[in-house]
């Protein structure tokens, strides 16, 4: 008589929580909180101050400055200080349209949610909005984009990594079509930098946003890239960033943003470019897409477009393909030591409709699938030892759901 099959055995819960969740934020490093500590003591005043201790915070904050925009390729004078990625976003649109005739401004189909907020508040200053479709895999359809450049557009915005399902659109190809129709383009590349090399002088872009907290920077501080001679309106007046942005410019934070984006830079620069994340990523989603009823969404890192290096997106269901909700799995994940996203930008209640992923909808999932998804992100405090378990833990969370009542 054959022995009777064994429940699957509890994965053991790590002894601290495995945080996989680096596109929405990411822990700061110890060398950036040591540069943070370092400015709060030395250059704490107001840079714009004549005396010395505001000269000393003036030089530290040029020198962060004069560092980052090393990194990214641009001149210092390029680059506007901002307190994270979603004033970048509007002070890209709105302070770039401000000098525009009201037209048409193109943003994709799967945009973050801070552009669309943005383009809001320019509809309601007469200009119109066109939605970019996107394909199965979330890429833009570039044959609608140079149909939609026509006149009377005069802006164009693009999320350059998306976060949920880790789509690189080719910019090289939109920047030279919007190029080449006379359009402005804004390239919104929050989840790319630290990631991906930037060289903003060799990029067919107008603007580019970014934002210290996704490379494990400090929250609060982001950049704008402005191509220089580009007329830019500022959302808050003042004489700081070059009239482009007013407001006490915080000196350690910037400081910490310098850092990080060292720490991303010397990663890229010993792998030639590539992200070492991507290995790890790529021995992870292999193991759980052995699990039947996990399916991949968005872009195969195999595909010449390819997606974020650090980005796993998932859609989950049950072995006889029934699908099970992201936000309970993430929920079920937490109980276990495990943080991840859902990758969805929904709200509670109202079924699955409400609890679906706009940007999975507009890739073609129906309502249950663009529920189901979820995404996890990986950052370099993070071992392959420690991702371990993130394959066991997940089919039990996923056990636990299909046990559940309905």
């Amino acid at each position: 008589m054959n022995p009777a099959p064994s429940e699957p055995r509890t994965p053991a819960r790590p002894e601290r929580e495995i945080y996989l969740d680096a596109c929405a934020t990411s822990p700061p490093a110890a060398p950036v909180l040591a540069a943070m500590a370092q400015a709060d003591a030395d250059a704490w005043a107001n840079p714009s101050s004549l005396h010395r201790s505001g000269q000393a915070a003036s030089e530290r904050l040029e020198r962060s400055r004069q560092t980052l925009a090393h990194l990214l390729g641009c001149d210092p004078e390029e680059l506007v200080m901002v307190s994270g990625g979603s004033e970048a976003i509007h002070t890209a649109l709105i302070g770039s349209a401000a000098a525009l005739e009201p037209g048409r401004l193109v943003l994709s189909a799967v945009e973050h949610p801070a552009s669309y907020a943005a383009a809001a508040q320019l509809v309601r200053r007469g200009w119109q909005l066109e939605l970019l479709p996107v394909d199965r895999v979330g890429r833009v359809d570039l044959d609608a984009l140079q149909a939609l450049l026509a006149p009377p557009t005069r802006l164009v915005s693009v999320l350059w990594g998306q976060s949920e399902v880790g789509t690189i659109q080719p910019i090289a190809t939109i920047g030279r079509l919007c190029r080449e129709a006379g359009v402005l383009l804004h390239v919104d590349a929050v989840q790319v930098v630290g990631h991906l090399p930037i060289d903003f002088t060799r990029l067919p872009v107008d603007l580019l946003s970014c934002a210290a907290h996704k490379l494990q920077g400090p929250r609060g501080v982001g950049a704008l890239l402005v191509r220089r001679g580009l007329r830019l309106e500022p959302l808050i007046g003042g004489v700081q960033e070059g009239g482009r942005r007013g407001g006490t410019e915080p000196v350690a934070l910037a400081a910490g943003f310098a850092a990080a984006l060292e720490l991303a830079a010397q990663r890229l620069d010993v792998n030639e470019g590539h992200d070492p994340l991507a290995s790890l990523r790529d021995g992870l989603l292999k193991d759980l897409l052995q699990l039947e009823g996990v399916q991949l969404s968005g872009p195969d890192p195999k595909d010449p477009g390819g997606r974020l290096p650090h980005h796993i997106s998932l859609l989950v269901a049950t072995p006889e393909g029934r699908c099970l909700n992201g936000r309970q799995l993430v929920r079920e994940l937490a109980r276990s030591g495990y943080a991840i996203s859902s990758g969805s930008a929904c709200t509670s209640g109202g079924g699955a409709a409400a609890a679906a992923s706009a940007v999975l909808l507009a890739m073609g999932y129906s309502a249950e699938e663009a529920a189901s998804g979820l995404r996890i992100s990986l950052g370099p405090w993070l071992s392959g030892a420690e991702l371990a378990g993130v394959v066991p833990a997940l089919d039990q969370a996923r056990r636990r759901l299909m046990e559940a009542p309905r």
